[in-house]
């Protein structure tokens, strides 16, 4: 099979072959003929439309296409179909799939994904730009619209509450920049407080991105009415997914900033956040859909961001306003919507065709870039693949012999009972809650039970060897039975995680992790799941079919523990990131993050009980 180039040229560079086939002169590669239109420019659907396509470029939409059809034209009967613009994820961690960019791309053009606006935030906290260079170079060999952004926050915080395994700050993220029109802008500004309290770093990163021409995307986890809001977007940060409520969007609206509505594996908002506009009847051109993030699990089952518009239309929104939400919104938030968003005129070739009704959101083909590369569900294009370097495989600096007591935790009492902090999980939330609950003390040893609701979550620093290592307590795991899981995918520093209610357990699932160079260990009493995840112990090197298979061993391992949280990999993945409300756990200890900030707290609250020996 012939492997086509996806390249996706210049505007400027095509102008005179797109006029020339507008005029019928010059005949086009590819017409879609005779569909439904949806035109999400203005709103409307155009019944008996045609597109000519000149390469990677739409020369000409309208009724009748005839001129421009040649005897080496590939003609597409889309009588009964209808033909809308390719969708784009507006908020995306590909590592957060497990895959690589190139499983990632086979995984999500079926469904219709055609391009998206990624935050490689994972692999930067692990091997910094050299770890960006690689995916957007792999990002580029696939069909996909592939946008980079550069990590703004590595680390998430201040290398006081955290280590990671690199450093971004304003010069690097002028380089990145630097590297291309795919560079397109900066991550989510995680580190929300520093913003508005002046923090040299993050402001200059913003005032790089922005002299850059680019745009800054955020994360403010504060009530929508605090008044600091304001102060964020003062900074030049204009989109932000954090919204959870319909207050969070209109109070982003108001600002001129794009709110990101998500719908991921494991946090569920669009339901609530949609209100904005099937409630309040709010101006829907600045509400996104994104997906932050969706495992290769729900990729398999649900699909990707056609699961999320038919979400979104589930909820009442007129179907052709949730496909601007996730077409032309994003790409004017980012720039780019002379490029993609929409089928129209001079824009790339990003196009999909749908059966039965619009609403069903059912993508029978995907063209990206003037390429047929899916059909029927499955991919029809080939590539050449991907191979990372040996330095991107290996990155647990740690030796296998975590022990059990490793895991103990210490208290200022020796026997009776004390007054603990707990992270306690939220289900399909990413938001912890702080929870304050006596816990037992045997021999100055906090003790868990391996029925009982809280379990031990430890830290392990693995990027730089300073042997940092934090325990405390996290609630609402649900395990009935001894078990543990470690992984090394622990956003956003990507530590060495380990949760348990057996001491022993939680070192095997350790050790375990670290033998595969990164990845999950599920371990029970007489069973051990295992994830191998080489690329920076965030990524699998297998196909996403086996990556879908691997990751769904690791969930029925967990709910077979007593786990049932819904997409449980994914919620326990992010414990350790002290970017989010209201508890989390890093190398350096617990953080609470509250409206004053984020800070180191104790574990120990008073002493509730005491007996002597």
């Amino acid at each position: 099979m012939n492997k086509p180039s996806f390249e996706r040229p210049l505007m400027a560079d095509c102008v005179p072959d797109l006029v020339a086939t507008a005029r019928g002169d010059l005949k086009a590669t590819l017409v879609i003929r005779g569909g439904t239109l949806v035109n999400v420019i203005s709103g409307e659907i155009l019944p008996d439309m045609s597109v000519a396509v000149q390469g990677a470029r739409i020369a000409y939409v309208g009724k009748d296409v005839s001129h421009t059809i040649g005897e080496h034209t590939r003609i597409i009967e889309a009588e009964g179909k209808y033909i809308a613009p390719g969708l784009l994820d507006g908020h995306c961690h590909i590592e957060s799939t497990q895959m690589k960019v190139t499983e990632f791309a086979r995984a999500v053009l079926p469904s219709g994904t055609t391009g998206g606006f990624f935050d490689p935030h994972e692999i930067s906290n692990v091997l910094g730009l050299k770890g960006l260079r690689l995916m957007l170079d792999e990002a580029r060999t696939t069909p996909m619209a592939a946008y980079m952004q550069v990590a703004s926050c590595v680390p998430s915080t201040h290398p006081g509450l955290e280590t990671t395994g690199a450093y971004i700050g304003p010069e690097e993220v002028a380089e990145a920049l630097s590297w291309g029109p795919d560079m397109i802008g900066l991550g989510e500004v995680m580190n929300f407080p520093g913003v508005v309290y002046g923090d040299e770093t993050m402001i200059g990163e913003i005032q790089a991105t922005l002299r850059a021409g680019k745009v800054a995307d955020g994360h403010f986890t504060w009530a929508a009415d605090d008044w600091r809001l304001p102060a964020y977007a003062a900074s030049g940060v204009t989109g932000d997914h954090e919204c959870v409520t319909k207050e969070d969007v209109v109070e982003r609206l108001r600002l001129g900033m794009y709110a990101k509505m998500r719908q991921g594996s494991a946090w569920h908002d669009v339901a609530e956040t949609i209100k904005a506009c099937t409630e309040l009847g709010l101006d829907t051109r600045r509400m996104m859909l994104v997906t932050d993030d969706r495992s290769s699990e729900s990729l398999l089952k649900e699909g990707h961001m056609d699961f999320v518009v038919r979400l979104a239309i589930s909820q009442g929104v007129k179907p052709v306003t949730a496909f601007q939400m996730a077409t032309i919104n994003t790409a004017e938030r980012f720039g780019v919507a002379r490029d993609i968003g929409a089928v129209i005129p001079g824009n790339i070739a990003d196009i999909i065709l749908l059966d039965g009704r619009l609403a069903d959101v059912r993508v029978g083909m995907t063209i990206a870039a003037g390429h047929v590369v899916a059909e029927k569900g499955k991919m029809t294009a080939v590539w050449d693949s991907f191979t990372y370097p040996e330095e991107a495989l290996n990155t647990v600096k740690l030796e296998a012999n975590i022990q059990p007591k490793d895991m103990e935790l210490a208290a200022p009492i020796m026997e009776g009972a004390i007054g603990a902090k707990i992270i306690h999980v939220t289900e399909n939330h990413v938001d912890t809650k702080e929870k304050h609950v006596p816990v037992a003390v045997q021999n100055g040893k906090v003790v868990v039970s391996t029925t009982g609701d809280i379990c031990k979550i430890a830290v392990l620093e693995r990027h730089k060897q300073t042997e940092n290592k934090a325990v405390a307590l996290v609630g609402g795991i649900g395990f009935t039975r001894p078990a543990a899981i470690a992984m090394t995918v622990a956003h956003d520093s990507h530590n060495l995680l380990i949760i348990g209610n057996d001491d022993a357990l939680m070192a095997e699932a350790g050790n375990r992790v670290i033998r595969m160079q990164g990845g999950v260990a599920v371990i029970t009493g007489d069973k051990a799941t295992e994830f191998p995840l080489r690329i920076a112990g965030l990524m699998s090197t297998e196909s996403f079919e086996e990556v879908a298979v691997q990751s769904a061993a690791i969930s029925d391992a967990l709910q077979s523990a007593g786990c049932t949280l819904n997409n449980a990999f994914m919620t326990l993945s992010l414990l350790a990131l002290v970017v989010i409300p209201e508890l989390r756990l890093s190398d350096k200890g617990l953080v609470r993050i509250s409206a004053d900030g984020i800070e180191l707290v104790s574990l120990f609250d008073q002493k509730v009980e005491h007996t002597s020996n």
